[in-house]
């Protein structure tokens, strides 16, 4: 039982409403446009979870390695570091999550294309890209998650890529304009790394990881978790104004008291311990978002 629990720690299951929330809104944006597929549906989201596992544990692996989680860590040990788990043993869970994420994602990509040999080529190097990112991040000799990358990144595979590339997979095409409710979800899972890195700031600071906040320092850092959830809502209202601009298709400004308790409790809550429940809400904030995002397209449309 305590193995159980020590992977099931591992997984970090918390995190999935945030990574889940991206293929939530490129099934909304398909279904309001006529295209969407239950199945696709289906195997994103399970593609989706083999691939936030596998970033949980190279994240859990990776920060064992190069000592950020040591001691002067303020956030949540890893299972790695606090010896629950064996060096060897996520090893060999890396590769397993990495296998399952291939052979899901190659399976979604033959459901949507059948033989289309181009689309397949393309979306098998975005899959390989996404599994190589989940695992560099934390991993290596030199990971870009420690150098101050790990917000591009999030932006591009949990915004950009999410969104557009689930969309792509039901409608075989791309409107530049569903770039911008991508952009709205890049922008707030980029928020919760903001916010983890603030709560980590420190710690990361001794242990040489160059985070954005740890750049730029904490007040700075306040002010750009301030302009990413406002960017983030602004991305989607000119989005709704340009192709639904009715007034139950500005649902999701409902969570606008949300956001703003989230980025004032970044402002003043100075502790780690005071910071941490807020990565949770934020992240929950983003699903609810979407959702409503979602049902002011296609039940108000």
């Amino acid at each position: 039982m305590k193995k159980i629990k020590a992977w099931l720690q591992a997984f970090r299951f918390r995190t999935l409403p945030l990574a889940f929330s991206c293929i939530f809104m490129g099934a909304f944006l398909a279904a309001a446009n006529g295209c969407f597929s239950w199945p696709i549906l289906i195997w994103s989201l399970v593609t989706t979870l083999f691939l936030q596992v596998l970033s949980n544990l190279a994240n859990d692996y990776g920060d064992a390695t190069s000592g950020v989680d040591g001691v002067q860590r303020t956030g949540p040990k890893r299972t790695v570091s606090s010896g629950l788990i064996s060096l060897s043993a996520m090893k060999r869970a890396l590769i397993v999550f990495s296998l399952l994420s291939l052979f899901s994602g190659l399976w979604l990509i033959f459901l949507s294309f059948g033989d289309r040999w181009t689309e397949i080529i393309i979306f098998l190097i975005l899959g390989l890209g996404a599994i190589v990112a989940a695992i560099k991040y934390t991993v290596g000799k030199k990971p870009y998650g420690y150098a101050g990358f790990g917000d591009l990144f999030v932006l591009i595979f949990f915004g950009l890529v999410g969104v557009g590339g689930s969309y792509y997979l039901y409608a075989n095409t791309l409107d530049s304009l569903i770039l911008l409710p991508a952009l709205s979800c890049g922008l707030l899972a980029v928020g919760v790394l903001n916010v983890n890195n603030i709560r980590d700031i420190d710690s990361d600071q001794k242990a040489g990881k160059y985070s954005i906040p740890v750049r730029i320092g904490r007040s700075n850092a306040v002010l750009y978790h301030w302009f990413l959830l406002s960017m983030a809502v602004i991305s989607s209202c000119v989005y709704v104004a340009i192709v639904n601009p009715r007034g139950f298709s500005f649902l999701f400004l409902l969570v606008l008291p949300m956001l703003y308790s989230n980025a004032r409790a970044v402002k003043i809550m100075k502790t780690s311990q005071g910071l941490d429940p807020f990565l949770k809400q934020l992240a929950l904030t983003t699903l609810i978002f979407v959702i409503l995002f979602g049902l002011g397209q296609v039940v108000f449309s």
